[in-house]
């Protein structure tokens, strides 16, 4: 009888939607942003407090973590870039992405992981993640400088947006070679 008063919660609870959508792991996002590559390094990286700065001051943004998930793609011994992966608030739940950078520091790649809101998925489309390609920590990652905004997906675009243009500033002040 006491288990009676959990039935319409738990009802409820089977009844609720879910949003969450996995698009890619990353080991499938490694192998999309570099095709050519052998092998894959994980290289994390820790940043001190003199490339925290950097960072802020490339980025325009606090650097937000001192630990970044990165991995090194190799064809032989020849780096070919960078993923970093990380996760953006988009209006209530995580976005996790990742980002291909090129050896030079600029943006390679985009790549939504998985989407876990009810709407802003729009900014999964090839179209809208191609406006990072080529650009670096110096400029045009910004919504309205470079980066289209998506109606009814500001959140979404915009904090992505600042997370690679983050990512682009670690790269310039950290992995660049």
């Amino acid at each position: 009888m006491r288990y009676l008063q959990w039935i319409p919660l738990a009802a409820g609870a089977a009844c609720a939607p879910v949003f969450a959508t996995q698009y890619l792991s990353a080991e499938q996002a490694q192998k999309l942003m570099f095709p050519e590559a052998g092998a894959f390094r994980e290289q994390n990286v820790a940043l001190n407090t003199a490339q925290m700065q950097q960072v802020e001051k490339l980025a325009g943004l606090a650097a937000r973590s001192v630990n970044w998930r990165v991995f090194g793609a190799y064809k032989g011994d020849a780096l070919l870039g960078w993923m970093v992966l990380d996760d953006v608030v988009g209006k209530f739940e995580l976005i996790s992405y990742a980002v291909g950078v090129n050896p030079d520091a600029s943006v390679r790649q985009v790549e939504v992981l998985s989407y876990r809101e009810s709407h802003g998925g729009e900014i999964r489309t090839p179209a809208w993640r191609r406006q990072f390609v080529g650009k670096t920590a110096q400029g045009g990652i910004a919504i309205g400088e470079g980066i289209a905004n998506i109606s009814g997906a500001t959140l979404s675009c915009s904090h992505l947006t600042d997370g690679v243009r983050r990512i682009a500033a670690i790269a310039q002040a950290v992995l660049k070679k």
